[in-house]
């Protein structure tokens, strides 16, 4: 655990030109915040994300950072204001920029979901599950913190997957702490990865892990009713009752 007053601060006048010069040209919102908080302190913490900028999921903002191509580095400290283990960021090399990643995220045209639909249907890529295609979302298979986009070609529906906002929100979470996102950026890892490709995976972020999406809809949802009443006289919860059952 690093001592959040020892952190060497990578302020503005710190900088490579070539770093700065990439700084200054974000132009999106959350990622300008975190950049613009460490040109001035050289450094920013979770806790300052959330307190002072009121970002409910601080790591997301710092994503939006490196998904810009900006390298940061990521120190484990403690909060003197809660005792806490947290994040704390400030800028890494000039040379650890990911060109790839530069502007960020390319938007998808309405064009390229048809061409997702038709490819994968109307369906939730974790749970099977038939939507409305407004609430399906496109996401990349193997995070853009990893792969980036190539502008130069065209995009590859199979590279990408439609998701809903909780999944999309779970996939997030998952991959934000997972090692291969953090520090070793392997395409091959992540595409192994059940958030990437969930037909057919052997781990969920590097752990050893099967995972089952289930959704009751309907008529069915008198089944799952009567299985979560089942799973409130054991005191276990709807998941570790089907496991038990499976077992049986």
């Amino acid at each position: 655990m690093a001592d959040l007053n020892k952190i060497e601060r990578t302020p503005q006048g710190s900088l490579d030109p070539a770093l700065l010069t990439l700084c200054l040209s974000i132009e999106a919102k959350r990622a300008r915040t975190v950049i613009d908080h460490i040109l001035e302190h050289g450094i920013i913490t979770n806790e300052e994300l959330s307190d002072l900028y009121g970002y409910d999921h601080p790591p997301r903002a710092i994503r939006d950072v490196r998904e810009n191509g900006i390298p940061l580095i990521t120190h484990n400290v403690t909060s003197p204001k809660t005792g806490r283990r947290m994040g704390a960021y400030t800028f890494d090399d000039v040379s650890k920029i990911k060109r790839g990643r530069i502007g960020g995220r390319k938007a998808f045209s309405k064009k390229f979901k048809q061409e997702l639909i038709v490819m994968y249907g109307a369906k939730e890529a974790f749970t099977g599950e038939n939507l409305d295609e407004r609430y399906l979302q496109i996401d990349h298979r193997v995070p853009y913190e990893v792969i980036g986009d190539d502008n130069s070609t065209k995009l590859d529906p199979k590279d990408f997957m439609l998701l809903d906002a909780s999944s999309n929100r779970a996939k997030s979470w998952s991959c934000e702490s997972c090692n291969n996102l953090t520090t070793k950026h392997d395409p091959q890892i992540c595409r192994r990865c059940f958030w990437a490709s969930p037909e057919d995976y052997d781990h969920i972020a590097e752990a050893q892990s099967r995972r089952a999406e289930i959704v009751w809809t309907g008529e069915e949802t008198q089944d799952f009713d009567q299985l979560k009443a089942e799973a409130q006289a054991l005191s276990i919860e709807v998941p570790a009752l089907i496991k038990k059952k499976l077992r049986e």
